[in-house]
């Protein structure tokens, strides 16, 4: 599966930081020194990056706003001091920010953008709605976490049994830093509220080779 793109558009020092842990990351990093150079970068090999997810200073806010934003998927403004801003189809991020954090939001932006032309996604005979952050099933209704939601979306797009490594890596966006216990225990927890609400053990499920909704 082709990894996504983020680009970091003028923050030299958080790319580099990425730079030196993208082994670990589930994603590709391009850096753009700034504007121009974004938007000469943009305009070379739009292909590729139309559904990028862009990391820019707060300072560009003007500039990407005039941009057409119908070309990006989403961004995110890095800022240190408060800001003023009422879109909410833009993310604000302050900073500095604990480096595994950043990446655990970029990762459930990129999983997010998967899905951002669909309010539902139908799962067997379940409903996930997106924006409520709601599974339901027979007028039953089970409120699900941000992290819950993830897990299940990443579940049902991969049809084989995935392990918890891969879980860490595609889901949390890294994998080295991350105990394995964490995804047990968030697993655990998701499938003991799905049983409880719905009577339902085989929604998702635990076997040899990891696990899987079917």
């Amino acid at each position: 599966m082709e990894k996504e793109n983020i680009i970091v558009v003028g923050i030299p020092i958080l790319y580099n930081i990425l730079e030196e842990n993208k082994d670990i990351l589930s994603f590709n990093i391009k850096n753009c020194s700034g504007t121009d150079d974004f938007l000469k970068s943009f305009n070379e090999d739009k292909s590729k990056n139309a559904s990028c997810l862009i990391v820019t200073d707060i300072s560009n806010k003007n500039f990407f706003l005039q941009t057409n934003k119908k070309n990006f998927n989403n961004i995110f403004f890095l800022y240190q001091k408060k800001v003023n801003i009422d879109d909410e189809e833009y993310n604000l991020i302050k900073y500095p920010i604990d480096f595994k954090i950043f990446i655990e939001k970029v990762n459930i932006q990129l999983i997010k953008n998967k899905y951002s032309s669909q309010s539902k996604i139908l799962i067997n005979n379940y409903t996930l709605d997106l924006n409520s952050k709601i599974i339901s099933k027979d007028k039953k209704i089970l409120k699900l976490t941000e992290r819950e939601m993830e897990i299940i979306i990443f579940l049902n797009e991969n049809k084989n049994p995935q392990k918890i490594n891969d879980l860490q890596s595609k889901v949390w966006g890294y994998s080295s830093q991350l105990e394995t216990h964490t995804v047990e225990t968030h697993v655990y927890r998701l499938r003991k509220k799905i049983n409880d609400k719905f009577n339902d053990n085989k929604f998702l499920l635990s076997t040899d080779k990891g696990y899987l909704i079917k």
